[in-house]
């Protein structure tokens, strides 16, 4: 996730069976809390909100290597006949759709934590209900579109409940099925008998971003209640030409609100990208989860060999704790215990990062590695950072390797494919 969301203006092409999204940069959650002064505070309420949640037992799949401050990229759906219309989360890091159901939040919440007895804490971590300075504010479902099955002739009622925790936050309800269309100028992508989750609750977390839910791309094995997500259940029934779609984001210099890259359905993107210059088959089919062997920058090398995700909702690279040190240092930054982050000089001259998966390859040009997200005094963020993830992972590709070469998500074969962005 880069500090900025993405708009999709959904358009069909070429085929009845080949749909493309163009993606518009919209403000993240980090980029505005930072230009406020507010990113350090806040990621220390996120961090005592991680605490707290250790303790608690869930009923559900935690996807915990997703964290959505700073998503980008949003597509518009409509749920229902006829068609309710949603923004969501286009993420290859998770499998489930979700949205507020019309009953998300009825009433506030009753039973309100201790700690939401301190206004700093409370902002961040409590539903608007529980903060005395927030009164007037219903729940963190508020401002949300909602969706009404009352209104849908094609909602076909399954009443199951869920519960997905996320890196930043968590949601739970109960599930339904009805037509996902996902929308577009010149035609829609229409997916029957799709079930999707209908949340009642919500984090504040997912309060303080401008989406309504969560339109996950992964495999039907890491969805919660194994559930088949959208894509897949679209290819089930014959609506793409092939069982893929790729991912192009541009490069360096998309400004905010203008089109920022293309995601296209069930076909290779050949207008934004080269030949494809190899697949790599993938060692889980569950996230989007394959062999890398070294990573590289300036004078720090490793060559352990990993499994690493590629992944739409992560705008940097995560890295294990200590290789993330020694990438950081080599680039001349520093980590700075404030913002939780790595920091670099906007001026710097950082050296160009090499991965190479399978016998191939791939160079991410330094400059995508430093970022002006408004800390101001010439320091930008590192696009690195450490996370010790587990379950047998060790490093995220985010969208600096995804500008650098298009990624195609071949679901059909179980592969991930690399061309060079144009």
């Amino acid at each position: 996730m880069k500090f900025f969301i993405v708009l999709f203006a959904f358009i069909c092409v070429a085929s009845a069976a080949i749909f493309q999204h163009q993606l518009h940069k919209v403000e993240s959650t980090r980029k505005r809390l930072t230009k406020a002064g507010k990113w350090p505070a806040y990621m220390k309420y996120k961090n005592f909100l991680r605490q707290q949640a250790k303790d608690q037992v869930l009923a559900s799949v935690s996807q915990n290597v997703n964290d959505y401050d700073d998503l980008e990229y949003l597509g518009n759906i409509t749920i229902g006949t006829p068609g309710q219309q949603f923004v969501v989360v286009l993420d290859t890091g998770s499998s489930n759709l979700w949205i507020p159901d019309v009953t998300c939040g009825q009433g506030g919440s009753s039973d309100c934590p201790s700690y939401c007895s301190d206004a700093d804490f409370c902002q961040f971590l409590c539903d608007p209900s529980c903060c005395s300075s927030e009164k007037s504010a219903k729940s963190n479902c508020d401002g949300k579109n909602k969706f009404d099955s009352s209104k849908s002739s094609t909602y076909v009622k399954n009443g199951q409940s869920w519960t997905i925790q996320y890196g930043s936050g968590d949601a739970n309800g109960f599930l339904g099925q009805d037509t996902v269309t996902f929308l577009g100028s010149k035609g829609n992508l229409a997916i029957p008998k799709t079930t999707f989750g209908q949340a009642q609750q919500i984090s504040s977390d997912f309060a303080n971003d401008p989406t309504d839910g969560i339109l996950g791309l992964a495999f039907t094995s890491l969805a919660v209640d194994g559930v088949t997500p959208p894509i897949i259940l679209a290819n089930q029934q014959g609506l793409l030409d092939k069982p893929l779609f790729t991912v192009y984001l541009q490069h360096d210099g998309a400004v905010n609100g203008k089109i920022g890259g293309v995601f296209t359905y069930g076909a290779i993107d050949s207008t934004n990208c080269g030949p494809v210059i190899a697949y790599q088959p993938l060692s889980s089919a569950t996230y989007w989860q394959f062999k890398m062997n070294t990573i590289a920058l300036g004078s720090a090398t490793f060559s352990t060999g990993w499994d690493v995700i590629s992944d739409t909702g992560t705008s940097l690279l995560a890295a294990p704790s200590s290789i993330a040190d020694s990438i950081a240092s080599a680039a001349g930054a520093t980590y700075n215990d404030e913002y939780q982050s790595y920091l670099v000089s906007c001026t710097a001259k950082v050296s160009d990062m090499i991965l190479t998966i399978g016998s191939n390859k791939y160079t991410i040009p330094g400059s995508k590695l430093v970022d002006d997200v408004g800390i101001g005094n010439g320091q930008c963020m590192f696009g690195v950072f450490g996370m010790d993830i587990g379950m047998g992972l060790s490093f995220i590709l985010g969208d600096p390797f995804i500008e650098s070469y298009c990624n195609i998500f071949d679901f059909g074969n179980n592969r991930i494919g690399f061309a060079q962005s144009k």
